[in-house]
């Protein structure tokens, strides 16, 4: 895997932070119309940071790894923009001309950024530790 300088470490790791920071402060209900704002960006520092760490080998399981860790990225993402939905509902007068219309906003965007930021932290968890087990399985 390429390493990443030190300076992309700390945005990465601050991306990181950023992220779970605002997860933390919309889920508690603290200053949620910027906290929103907060974990998107977070989320977006921190994939593409992540896409940053390029793996050349020739493992299967680690690109298959590495393929399911972009899914999981793009998951942190659309969380972020569906707490953004959330707070501001954007897209609520689309869907509102009609109470069906409504009902299915509410199924679609309401907390549901809960679920899509839980399977990405799993997805991730899961990855990170696999892709570690696999480099070092690599090496010897």
């Amino acid at each position: 895997m390429r390493q990443l300088s030190k300076l992309e470490s700390i945005i990465y790791l601050l991306g990181g932070i950023t992220m779970v920071a605002g997860a933390g402060l919309y889920a508690f209900f603290i200053i949620q119309h910027v906290a929103c704002w907060i974990m998107l960006i977070g989320a977006l520092v921190f994939v593409l940071m992540q896409s940053r760490q390029r793996y050349d080998g020739s493992s299967l399981t680690i690109r298959r790894l590495r393929k399911i860790m972009t899914i999981a990225g793009f998951g942190f993402i659309i969380a972020g923009f569906f707490m953004v939905e959330d707070s501001y509902m954007f897209l609520r007068p689309v869907f509102s001309n009609t109470a069906e219309g409504y009902t299915t906003y509410v199924n679609v965007f309401h907390h549901n950024w809960v679920i899509l930021l839980l399977i990405s932290a799993i997805l991730e968890m899961y990855t990170s530790h696999r892709i570690s087990y696999e480099l070092k399985k690599e090496l010897q």
